[in-house]
């Protein structure tokens, strides 16, 4: 009881918090409890320590210059807190492979590399977009290599990208610390950094377009990240 007790002490501790610092909406903060115990669920205290370190990295990114922000693109988004579909958009995949490990305990390793992808993508996301808009020098569009204007989806830059590599790592060393410490690490840098370029790739020839949203591309950047984990998983 009391290994759920400290679970539970930590859903409600991020509740309160996310919801009186206005990072996320009531409805968002109770969302993201409920996608945690999933997450608990297939990889325990590591993957709930995945999660929570996407989300404090992921706000502080976001908040961090947010004056010089405003005169690179709209921020909107976050005003007032992150939206529950936010919620599932960045931490889905890593809820639906907690499924999985319940439904489909035999993989486990798997589902549970595939949800650390997961989350070193999104993390790689948000570093890169969010940091990389304030200290990038040069940018350029990720399908046609010209430059292009900053904060535009599609738009990269080199010290985005490198923040995103850093974002990527801290996961994979979480993931390391709780399930040893092998070739993993490496596979997770790599498949967290092949889903941030796919954000890109996907706001570049998509997004920007109108045809999908800011959540679908990031829904699908963390499930690109979770599927290039089975292709070296297999090898």
């Amino acid at each position: 009881m009391a290994h759920y007790g400290l679970l539970v002490l930590i859903l409600i501790a991020g509740v309160v918090y996310s919801i009186s610092a206005r990072k996320l909406t009531p409805v968002a903060a109770i969302t993201g409890a409920g996608v945690a115990c999933l997450v608990f669920a297939g990889a325990g205290y590591t993957g709930v320590a995945m999660m929570t370190i996407f989300f404090i990295l992921g706000s502080a990114a976001t908040s961090w210059q947010k004056h010089k922000k405003q005169s690179f693109g709209d921020i909107k988004e976050h005003q007032g807190g992150r939206s529950a579909a936010q919620v599932l958009a960045n931490a889905g995949v890593g809820a639906i492979t907690g499924i999985l490990v319940l439904s489909f305990p035999a993989y486990n390793s798997l589902w549970v590399l595939m949800m650390a992808a997961s989350f070193a993508s999104a993390t790689a996301d948000t570093l890169s977009s969010e940091l990389g808009t304030v200290y990038g020098r040069r940018f350029f569009n990720i399908i046609t290599l010209k430059p292009d204007q900053r904060g535009l989806d599609g738009v990269i830059s080199l010290e985005g990208t490198l923040m995103g590599i850093g974002g990527s790592l801290v996961i994979a060393v979480v993931y390391a610390v709780g399930f040893g410490w092998n070739n993993s690490l490496i596979w997770l840098i790599v498949a967290g950094t092949i889903g941030n370029l796919t954000d890109s790739v996907l706001g570049a020839l998509l997004e920007r377009r109108g045809y999908i949203g800011n959540n679908a591309v990031n829904f699908l950047n963390t499930l690109v990240a979770a599927l290039i984990m089975v292709l070296f998983y297999l090898i």
